[in-house]
């Protein structure tokens, strides 16, 4: 598998890396053959969250006979206050198994809200620092949906890697943040390359993603076949073509109105619905055990049926969304997703 400067890091990583979340969802022996069978296929980036349940125990199980220097592990936390950030790191170097961890990423820092948290005094960037200071983190990171804040937060020159949606569908980090990213030599980590499980030709999507030189695409990997497939796309070298550009047109028109960027102007809600996770929950659904996806969006979804339909959210969304009918369409797609897990 051939492998990339990870910016600043100075990390070579391979040119795919693994993303954690789907493990949750499969037994420790079942997930433990996947993370070893992706490092079989030459990749050594993995990257997981401390809040995705048993994913980083997994892990640990199935890294804790390989050479640590061979690897590059990366999770995230967030916590917004510096005692509860350390805490997390600890647990999480715990589940891994290991001494330090190669990036630590301060997660979801999507709104000023959470800006305003995780930097003020006895923050969790704060305990970052601390922990780059004592060793346990080598670089440290942010993940976001917000490319906007992002930009700014990648300007204070705070953090060696950023990790940002992005697909051909969520394409907004390709006009700055990508640039930027390169600019300032920071890694950059390709969240959600297939639209968190709703773009299905994974040839499309990786050669879409492959003519940015600079990106670690990080899919979600729940089977063998699913990396084998998209390692033997990346090595064919095959370039992104005329006829995968019009089926990105295709897909593109067809979910354009339809489509949840999270940017969150359509809020706030009238009736506090959270519009972005409810349009969003599909992608929870298929990369989530039930119990998580439950706890994580079964109030939210609740909250959903309060809907008037004032289409308040309509005026204010930038890309034209009919966000009532889709807010009916995931309240239609959930009942039938509980009604088949009860």
């Amino acid at each position: 598998m051939k492998q990339i400067r990870f910016g600043k890091t100075e990390c070579m990583v391979s040119r795919i890396a693994f993303g954690g979340i789907p493990i949750q969802r499969l037994s420790t022996e079942d997930a433990v053959k996947v993370v070893r069978g992706t490092a079989e296929l030459g990749i050594n980036f993995i990257d997981t969250a401390n809040g995705y349940s048993d994913s980083e125990e997994k892990i640990g199980l199935a890294v804790k006979e390989m050479p640590r220097d061979t690897l590059v592990l990366a999770s995230k936390s967030t916590a917004r206050d510096k005692k509860t950030f350390l805490e997390h790191l600890d647990l999480s170097l715990k589940r891994l198994g290991v001494d330090y961890l190669d990036i630590y990423q301060l997660h979801a820092v999507s709104s000023e809200d959470v800006y305003d948290a995780v930097f003020r005094e006895g923050g969790a960037f704060e305990g970052l620092m601390e922990a780059v200071k004592a060793g346990k983190v080598r670089f440290p990171a942010f993940s976001s949906h917000s490319v906007p804040l992002s930009l700014r937060i990648m300007r204070e020159g705070k953090f060696a890697a950023v990790q940002l949606p992005f697909n051909y569908i969520d394409d907004e980090a390709a006009k700055e943040a990508i640039p930027l990213a390169k600019e300032l030599d920071m890694g950059f980590i390709a969240m959600k390359p297939f639209g968190g499980g709703l773009l299905s030709d994974a040839g499309v999507s990786i050669r879409y993603l492959s003519q940015f030189d600079s990106i670690v695409p990080d899919p979600g990997i729940e089977k063998l076949s699913e990396i084998e497939e998209i390692v033997r796309i990346i090595e064919s070298g095959e370039a992104f073509s005329e006829a995968d550009a019009e089926e990105v047109e295709r897909v593109r028109k067809e979910l354009g109105s339809r489509w949840c960027h999270r940017c969150d102007y359509c809020q706030p809600c009238p009736q506090k619905i959270g519009i972005s996770m409810v349009l969003n929950v599909e992608s929870f659904m298929k990369r989530m055990p039930y119990k998580r996806t439950s706890a994580m969006a079964g109030q939210g979804m609740e909250m959903a049926k309060t809907c008037t339909e004032c289409r308040a959210c309509v005026k204010k969304c930038p890309y034209d969304l009919d966000i009532p009918e889709l807010i009916k369409e995931k309240l239609m797609l959930w009942e039938k997703y509980v009604s088949e897990h009860s």
